[in-house]
């Protein structure tokens, strides 16, 4: 029991010392005196178009950064355009494609301006007075750092997974090494999430959806934490991964509904009929309505949790004081030991939650 205590808190200092890295060196970078918090949260958790691994000054007093570029692949005017993100030089020059100008700003690729400024950004006041960007956008098909983040899950995913398949030919009966270590999850997520929600004889068809999900969740939630692994990728605080996975559960839901759920739709059982105008609009919205909560609590919590363990980070930066690192390391250690429990726990509620939303869609009547 002590040892595994010990190893979860050097886990938990590892993650911590990974954050205040991304913290310093976002540090390092900002063009002010000024720490910029909300900056460095924004650079964490936004999509972008490269993998960031260190900057610093050389010897004649100049700002390199290193970072692994990724492939842009834009479709803008007719006209289809493959480079790599390196060409924008972190956004400092345009890329020029035939006719088309583009300018990377803010982390999105918009078409170049002639009325707009010096970077060739032009801007325009919304219905609340704002300033925002007023330059058009070509279709953006690009490899971003969370694509990347997705492919490197789903390869962990895969190595893992076969060799525990493996393992189950060479010794069925007999589980050892890696097969012995997951198993216990895997019959964790059938026996006490899918089979009791669903039902024994049905579970058999959504298991390996509801398995990948429970394991796609639960490493995008681990490496998240961890800056190291996928280069700072945010994937299940990405909204866009986060409807993907909901939309699944949506898809799946409806197509396998029998008649008895879609009957409990457009005609609840034991409500009067004049009441059916209320209802069948209710029960139409709730189709929409769950997987969008589904969504939704998942990014939420993910972002949030990044989002507060880096502030307290930046702590350090903002007071530019080492006294406060007695205060925001401890605190954002145990910040970290939650978010380990909550990556675990969101893994359990996505996946739970589909299999109570597909249970009520193929239940029988009783």
């Amino acid at each position: 029991m002590k040892v595994s205590l010990f190893k979860y808190l050097i886990l938990s200092l590892l993650i911590s010392a990974s954050n205040a890295l991304l913290a310093s060196e976002e540090a390092d970078t900002t063009k002010s005196n000024d720490f910029d918090v909300n900056e460095v949260l924004m650079h964490h958790i936004k999509d972008t178009y490269e993998w960031h691994i260190l900057d610093y000054v050389n010897k004649n007093d100049e700002h390199v950064v290193v970072s692994i570029p990724f492939p842009i692949i834009l479709i803008g005017n007719g006209q289809f355009d493959i480079f790599m993100s390196s060409e924008f030089h972190h956004g400092d020059k345009t890329v020029k494609r035939g006719n088309n100008e583009y300018i990377l700003y803010h982390e999105k690729i918009y078409y170049k301006s002639e009325n707009g400024n010096e970077h060739g950004i032009e801007y325009k006041l919304n219905d609340k007075g704002e300033k925002i960007v007023a330059n058009a956008k070509p279709l953006d098909f690009s490899i971003t750092k969370n694509v990347v983040g997705v492919f490197l899950i789903v390869i962990v995913m895969l190595l893992i997974f076969l060799s525990v398949a493996r393992g189950y030919k060479k010794r069925p009966g007999r589980p050892a090494g890696l097969q012995a270590f997951m198993e216990p999850v895997i019959l964790f997520v059938k026996n006490d999430i899918v089979v009791p929600v669903i039902g024994e004889h049905k579970s058999e068809k959504f298991l390996p959806y509801l398995l990948t999900v429970f394991f796609f969740i639960l490493f995008g939630n681990l490496f998240g934490l961890m800056p190291i692994f996928l280069g700072g990728a945010n994937v299940t605080g990405n909204i866009s991964v986060t409807f993907t996975l909901a939309l699944f559960t949506m898809l799946i839901t409806n197509f396998s509904g029998n008649k008895e759920y879609w009957k409990h739709i457009f005609a609840v059982p034991g409500v009067p009929i004049w009441l059916y105008p209320i209802m069948i609009p209710v029960e139409l919205l709730g189709i929409i309505i769950k997987p969008f909560a589904l969504m939704v609590r998942l990014f939420a919590n993910i972002t949030a949790g990044h989002i507060i363990v880096l502030s307290l980070i930046s702590v350090i930066f903002i007071f530019k004081s080492a006294v406060m690192a007695s205060v925001s390391i401890p605190l954002g250690l145990f910040m970290n030991i939650l978010e380990l429990l909550v990556a675990f726990l969101q893994a359990y509620v996505f996946t739970m939650l589909s299999a109570l939303f597909i249970g009520l869609a193929v239940q029988e009547e009783h």
